[in-house]
């Protein structure tokens, strides 16, 4: 029964800790691309090395994979009530962190100085690393677009629901994933998504879409429309 017992907070505790550090998640932050968490401390140090997941291997982002983060504040609080004391020491810790760079600061106003005030402001809002949630929204819908013949075409259906309100920030890849889990494709089936006719790139933000391909030559219906379909090889 001691032994069963002990594989379970085993097997729990994989679920909790950071693969990085191999300690409890604190401030746990999921990359959006793959849904693996980390500390953020830890995570954002390795994308200043990579923009791969550590955890799974996958390209999170070409430029700039800090944007596909987001701060899991549930999950922190679960952890928190699961281990007695780690949110006392971390804010104790914390706190004696900030006091020491300070005093070392000695008032400069270089790099430093100005990277604890950050973290500061971000701590007191709230909003420090929460990358989505607060984040301009827009409304799109997702038309299925059909040309007689095409290969693949009798399994890229519609979507029942095709109108969906997410972040300015979501790339056409996280569109592509989110249309490969809704139409239960294979998750390496190959879709392209386009808008007025043209193939969007996988890094492309919804927000640079809509300001350089659906409001700037002059569609300003609502919401905005991109069109997807199984991916042509024009090789």
């Amino acid at each position: 029964m001691a032994t069963h017992r002990k594989h379970l907070v085993r097997d729990f505790n994989r679920h909790i800790t950071c693969s990085i550090c191999h300690g409890y998640l604190i401030k746990p932050t999921a990359v959006t691309e793959c849904l693996h968490t980390f500390c953020k401390s830890c995570i954002v140090q390795h994308f200043e090395e990579s923009n791969e997941c550590p955890e799974c291997g996958i390209q999170v982002h070409e430029t700039n994979p800090l944007e596909m983060l987001r701060l899991d504040k549930t999950l922190e609080e679960i952890i928190f009530k699961l281990v007695p004391g780690l949110r006392e020491k971390e804010e104790q810790q914390e706190s004696e962190f900030w006091r020491k760079n300070k005093i070392k600061a000695n008032g400069e106003d270089g790099p430093r100085a100005k990277k604890a005030r950050l973290s500061d402001d971000e701590d007191d809002d709230g909003k420090g690393g929460d990358y989505h949630r607060s984040d301009p929204q827009i409304a799109v819908c997702l038309d299925c677009l059909r040309n007689n013949g095409q290969s693949g075409e009798s399994i890229v259906k519609g979507l029942m629901k095709k109108f969906i309100r997410c972040s300015t920030r979501v790339t056409v890849g996280t569109i592509k994933k989110f249309l490969c889990v809704k139409l239960k494709l294979p998750s390496s089936y190959e879709l392209d998504v386009l808008c007025n006719g043209e193939i969007m790139g996988k890094d492309h933000t919804l927000e640079f879409i809509y300001r350089t391909r659906w409001r700037l030559q002059g569609d300003s219906a609502y919401p905005m429309v991109l069109e997807y379909r199984p991916r042509i090889d024009f090789g």
